[in-house]
């Protein structure tokens, strides 16, 4: 039991006691709180907490947290999650054929920078399954056609459940999910793209940005929803460019800063500092 954690993120409508309340609840079960984060909307009066605390000489069990729990949470209107620091989520990676942000995320995790593990990824291309399988990952070519699309999304999905996935990582993968894939995994999949939408949609957006002359560019690391490109944002970053820069620059800069947010996010979400609320999210970082 020792160094594990348990983690509680919550949302209620905001009124007094509430901090009271649950550190009340942790320190009568000899609960020992190590961090808590807290934050209330302006608008909508709404009350965001991300707490932790020591699972050491804690007097409930972890099937007994929630049930000990659910009284104050329905006292107070709570929506909320709880989680253990000891479990290591599985990540499934997409990727179609721009491959930097797949590359980083393995070998961020070869070097130990994720609480994961990652046993599979899935791409609609055959080009890089000699490197995923040189990590001991499994390597799983989905091709996707106009025809085939919801039969191969429903083998996805199977081979998602057989395997226990707990998280979707899309690192460029250049398909869209459809909303019955998305159901499965509602807040698991996250999604990394250029920041120059909506200015600069549809293709070659690098040479839009190249030609209006742009002085930032940027990456957005987000849940994915049915719309498009459009959901919860977890994280996000930007780089200046000059005049000086050539189209294969911004490029390069983009992939880099797409390489970080992706992998930002991505922890942000292991680490459970991530609460969404609507359209947007509480990062408690």
């Amino acid at each position: 039991m020792n160094d594990i954690n348990a983690v509680l993120l919550l949302s209620c409508p905001d009124q007094k006691g509430l901090v009271a309340k649950i550190s009340d609840f942790i320190f009568s079960y000899n609960g020992n709180i190590i961090h808590a984060d807290q934050h209330t909307s302006r608008r909508g009066k709404m009350f965001f907490l991300r707490i932790e605390w020591e699972l050491e000489g804690f007097a409930l069990t972890r099937e007994e947290i929630p049930v000990a729990f659910a009284p104050l949470a329905k006292q107070f209107n709570m929506k909320w999650e709880l989680h253990f620091t000891d479990y290591v989520p599985r990540v499934a990676i997409f990727v179609s054929r721009h491959l930097h942000c797949l590359h980083d995320l393995l070998l961020r995790k070869s070097l130990g920078d994720f609480a994961a593990e990652i046993p599979l990824v899935i791409s609609n291309h055959r080009e890089e399954r000699p490197v995923v399988e040189n990590f001991g990952i499994q390597y799983c070519y989905f091709p996707i056609t106009r025809d085939n699309k919801m039969k191969q999304e429903e083998r996805e999905i199977a081979l998602l459940k057989e395997m226990k996935i707990d998280i979707l990582v899309l690192a460029r993968y250049m398909q869209i999910l459809s909303g019955k894939f998305i159901a499965h995994f509602p807040n698991r999949i996250i999604n990394i793209h250029h920041s120059f939408l909506p200015a600069f949609a549809g293709g070659n957006p690098y040479q839009q940005a190249y030609d209006r002359g742009v002085k930032i560019i940027g990456a957005t690391g987000h849940y994915v929803t049915e719309n498009l490109d459009d959901g919860p944002i977890i994280a996000q970053d930007v780089i200046k460019i000059s005049h000086r820069d050539a189209i294969a620059d911004i490029q390069m800069k983009g992939k880099d800063l797409e390489r970080m947010v992706l992998a930002r996010a991505l922890n942000l979400h292991l680490e459970h500092r991530v609460l969404v609320y609507g359209l947007k999210t509480i990062v408690f970082d």
